[in-house]
């Protein structure tokens, strides 16, 4: 389930209520019934902070019993107001038709008035959209581009990935590996890890820098200690064909082994092979 944001709402209010700050305090120590008494009392004269804290609890089940419906009353009751917070959690709810009928075409609506507010969020959720075509939104690479760039230049990372993965594989717009790699690199140097599996491809296959294959096996062995199987699987390949390191079938199965316990069918499939060829490293 995509938990809704509970980020301070300054533009819906002009001064500050020290009730709303306190029940933020009660939240963050996950003391949801002393929040919620002060966030009805607050709502009930009308503080919109308050009602946008109160939706997100009906929605989330914090303090309360999860209410959908009551959760939907309140966004859009904000939403109407032009909250772009609301009108992105109304979008979320019609995407995923909670506490509604499931309305794609609602979801598109209400996520375009959050993002044309500077929305981060609320644009990504419209380049999805339009990049899977879901219900009567017809897929439009152009248009998903479009908005994930919007999204990506506000520093929205999952939309700065989504760029790279467009470069790298030449969806939507003309393929161009040096973009990719320069947006998975940006990526991996603040720690987003398939951003940096996605660099070892790079390196392991050539694509947009000259191919090196232990530099790929530097950013594998860094993933694999991480327990990412695909990172796992990698990185016994490299060994079982000796590319960038000395080839060692006794570490290729090691891999092959870590990646395969995690379900990775190809490092199961492989292993499988691995044991025929030298039955001698798969004996108990």
């Amino acid at each position: 389930m995509k938990k809704l944001l509970l980020i301070s709402l300054l533009s819906i209010g002009l001064f500050a209520n020290e009730n709303v700050d306190k029940a933020l305090e009660y939240i963050e120590k996950q003391e949801f019934k002393q929040a919620l008494v002060l966030l009805e009392k607050e709502s009930n004269k009308g503080d919109a902070e308050a009602q946008y804290y109160l939706g997100n609890m009906y929605y989330d089940a914090k303090g309360v019993k999860q209410d959908y419906k009551k959760a939907v009353k309140i966004f859009q009751k904000l939403a109407d107001q032009g909250v772009a917070e609301a009108q992105y959690n109304l979008g979320v709810m019609y995407g995923q038709g909670q506490g509604v009928k499931q309305d794609y075409k609602k979801a598109v609506e209400l996520y375009q008035k959050a993002a044309d507010q500077g929305h981060a969020q609320a644009q990504y959720n419209l380049g999805n959209i339009y990049f899977d075509g879901r219900g009567e939104v017809k897929q439009d690479f152009k248009r998903a581009r479009e908005f994930w760039q919007k999204s990506a230049d506000q520093g929205y990372m999952q939309a700065q990935y989504n760029l790279g993965l467009m470069y790298d594989k030449g969806i939507g717009v003309k393929q161009d590996y040096k973009k990719a790699i320069k947006i998975f690199q940006k990526l991996a140097d603040e720690g987003v890890i398939q951003a940096q599996y996605n660099l070892g491809i790079m390196y392991d296959y050539g694509k947009g820098v000259k191919q090196d294959y232990k530099k790929a096996v530097e950013i594998y062995q860094k993933l694999a200690d991480q327990g990412l199987s695909n990172a796992q699987y990698n990185l016994g390949r490299m060994y079982y064909y000796g590319q960038g390191v000395k080839k060692d079938y006794k570490k290729a199965k090691e891999f092959f082994q870590k990646s395969a316990d995690q379900g990775f069918s190809n490092a199961q499939y492989i292993l499988k092979l691995l044991c025929k060829e030298h039955s001698e490293l798969c004996t108990e």
